[in-house]
């Protein structure tokens, strides 16, 4: 693997003219985010009828949700998600303040923290088992990389997918989040390629679209597909070269 240090750029472009390529070198590598980007976790509106445990009728649901909307710009809350997905702690204090918010979800704060972390509430989108069959029957090395407040392998193993990645980097365990160019360099030293083989693949312009800074290629993918959903991976395939 080499690394080749990124040009400096001023406001128009590179500073110092570089070697004149035929195109970018061949993808050897993907990395995937891991919440909105291969997997969803259930509906709130399911979510919430679970740690109720009694009916919930649309009327009340819808008024849940509003609370819950109305709480992320709760000055706690706003505070909470600062550093979240640094450390266990901070990731468990940033999702049950948001919780906690609504007064009657309050109770069931821990409860709906510990959905998040059980294999079982998370659903890999539709298109995510093939893609990632593809993309490692093609001979490319595959990883994760995600904000998190826990290991995820538990959650790719108990759907079957576990078995697709090499490299392994949650946020966590780094004391550090995306857009972290560590992050990003890590995984790819991990899977043995250079940044610039290397392609990330997520759904947050600032934080996934930031591997650019740190030499990768990126690709992010628009929010709010429902769980089971397709999510256009197949887009990826082509970005790979695998088509």
């Amino acid at each position: 693997m080499t690394n080749v240090p990124l040009p400096v750029c001023g406001p128009e472009g590179p500073l110092r003219a570089t070697t004149a390529t035929h195109g970018p070198v061949p993808v050897r590598a993907v990395l995937f985010d891991f919440g909105g980007t291969l997997f969803q976790i259930g509906t709130y509106a399911q979510r919430i009828r679970a740690v109720l445990r009694r009916p919930v009728g649309a009327s009340e649901m819808d008024g849940l949700l509003d609370r819950l909307e109305s709480g992320l710009g709760a000055p706690d809350v706003v505070a909470a998600q600062r550093g979240r997905d640094v450390s266990p702690a901070a990731h468990r204090h940033a999702f049950t303040t948001w919780y906690a918010s609504v007064p009657a979800l309050a109770p069931h704060a821990g409860a709906l923290y510990a959905q998040l972390r059980e294999p079982e509430h998370w659903m890999p989108y539709a298109d995510a088992g093939p893609t990632l069959a593809r993309l490692t029957g093609a001979g490319l090395a595959l990883g994760v990389v995600s904000d998190v407040g826990w290991d995820l392998r538990p959650t790719f193993a108990h759907h079957g997918l576990d078995h697709h990645f090499s490299a392994w980097v949650h946020s966590f365990e780094h004391a550090t989040e995306k857009p972290d160019p560590a992050l990003f360099a890590h995984a790819c030293r991990e899977l043995g390629v250079a940044p610039a083989e290397s392609l990330m693949v997520g759904d947050h312009p600032a934080k996934d679209g930031g591997a650019a800074g740190a030499g990768l290629r990126a690709y992010v993918l628009p929010a709010g597909a429902s769980p089971g959903a397709h999510r256009g991976l197949d887009a990826v395939l082509r970005l790979a070269g695998v088509d």
